[in-house]
């Protein structure tokens, strides 16, 4: 696929025409194999609209690209996602969310009954992980969307409440998680080395201001304990600033001997200095808390891959689907928010994704019924190498996320109406993670490629 480059003109509704001929009529381009339904489990990279209601549907969002159909404007502008171009290719009907609904605020057109749709079969939601409820977006992580965020294994459950239990055996399963867990996990290691941090920076903040100002005391060492026991004080108190424990300190200083603490160009230089004191001792604990979880974070995620693999195995393959294909994770680094991240960080981010994809390599290669679609080297070649992709930009975003633009701040409620100035139709992503129409048709054409390879398309 590395050279392979996309005719700027192609339409979505063909994104894939040229991929589906297995048949020895050389004008004959249809599906090799007939499928009764497509069912899709996941996250906002398949999700067809869950979210389409109330305040978000409102604004022309619903899904986690470019929303509407704007190929008037640009054929490339088609707002559909990876999963909706594979059905057109197989013949089948467009996608349906097998839920809708939010759990939010209310005051902000958040709060919509959850309904099921019988007879849609995309399960897949917006921060959904892969066992556990909890997701980006969820009200239980403070967000006023309140995102569903039902796990994959609870997906497939549900599915197979809605059909009898079985699947019948002809249906197409699309399967692509994973990508919350380590976005979750992110989240909480950034939260977790801020606190960390700040805690050590506040210390030595401290530290370095009563013993500057403890110098010209009458008795250095008595007055640094109670110009610190000053400070402690005055930052515990609810309501205390900057400012108010800086003069708390000075005023402890003043009353230890250390009269001259009393002018600002006295203490002023001393509060610049504990101020500069304070963010090296910070930027040293968060990192070092960063290191010290970094570990436990990537046996984390492989266990999410474990989880991944066994319910495929156990509660889809073993439930009847014999056509299952599993996308592994992108490379999430060279997203335009992993590109934000230290060095460090997006080591973490490589040695996470990493962990994850080879767990689902020893657990599903060599399965008949499971195709493992290798969607981490593709999305890496098209980062660092995106120009016979047909990509003119591969670090920004297409969508203006800015408050006034857009309410969200996310691909959800992205449209023609929020896009940035100029020709943003072949950017790889809408937003910091998530694709744009077009890069979605750049993976729904290599889904299809090794579909046809394994003589499934």
């Amino acid at each position: 696929m590395r050279h392979f480059k996309l005719a700027m003109t192609v339409m979505a509704a063909a994104v894939i025409a040229g991929c589906g001929g297995n048949d020895p009529s050389p004008g004959d381009q249809s599906p090799k194999l007939k499928y009764s339904s497509q069912v899709t489990f996941g996250d906002s990279l398949s999700d067809v609209g869950t979210y389409k209601v109330g305040a978000v549907a409102a604004i022309g969002g619903g899904t986690f690209t470019i929303n509407g159909n704007n190929t008037a404007v640009n054929p490339a502008l088609t707002g559909k996602n990876w999963t909706e171009l594979m059905a057109a290719q197989v013949g089948l009907p467009a996608p349906c969310p097998a839920v809708t609904g939010l759990d939010g605020d209310a005051s902000k057109g958040f709060s919509v009954p959850v309904q099921a749709k019988t007879g849609c079969y995309g399960y897949a939601q917006g921060g959904a992980r892969v066992t556990n409820p909890v997701g980006p977006g969820n009200k239980l992580t403070g967000s006023p969307l309140g995102a569903l965020t039902v796990p994959l294994v609870t997906q497939v459950k549900n599915h197979l409440a809605a059909v009898g239990g079985k699947f019948k055996g002809d249906e197409i399963v699309y399967v692509m998680g994973g990508n919350n867990d380590v976005l979750i996990s992110l989240e909480q290691l950034s939260s977790g080395a801020t606190a960390a941090g700040t805690a050590a920076g506040n210390t030595a903040f401290g530290t370095s201001l009563a013993t500057q100002l403890a110098a010209g005391a009458t008795n250095p060492a008595t007055a640094a304990q109670s110009i610190g026991l000053a400070i402690a004080t005055e930052a515990a108190r609810a309501g205390s600033t900057s400012a108010s424990i800086v003069q708390a300190a000075v005023t402890a200083a003043v009353a230890a001997g250390n009269t001259a603490a009393a002018s600002a160009t006295v203490y002023g230089p001393m509060v610049a200095k504990a101020q500069s004191d304070a963010a090296t001792a910070g930027a040293k604990a968060g990192a070092d808390y960063a290191a010290a979880q970094a570990p436990s974070l990537v046996q984390a995620i492989a266990k999410a891959g474990s989880e991944l693999v066994a319910l495929v195995k156990t509660q889809v393959v073993a439930n009847g689907a014999n056509f299952v294909v599993v996308n592994n994770m992108p490379d999430i680094a060279n997203t335009p928010s992993g590109l934000a991240q230290s060095t460090s960080t997006r080591a973490l981010i490589d040695s996470m994704v990493k962990a994850f994809n080879d767990t689902l390599a020893a657990g599903l290669s060599g399965d008949a019924k499971i195709l493992l679609v290798d969607t981490y080297s593709a999305s890496h070649d098209q980062a660092t190498n995106p120009a016979p992709y047909g990509l003119t930009n591969v670090t920004d975003t297409a969508c203006d996320l800015t408050p006034a633009k857009n309410p969200l701040g996310n691909s959800l409620g992205c449209s023609a109406n929020n896009l940035k100035a100029g020709d943003v139709s072949h950017y790889s992503y809408a937003d910091t993670v998530h694709p744009t129409p077009f890069l979605h048709l750049l993976l729904a054409r290599y889904v299809s490629e090794k579909m046809v390879a394994k003589g499934w398309l």
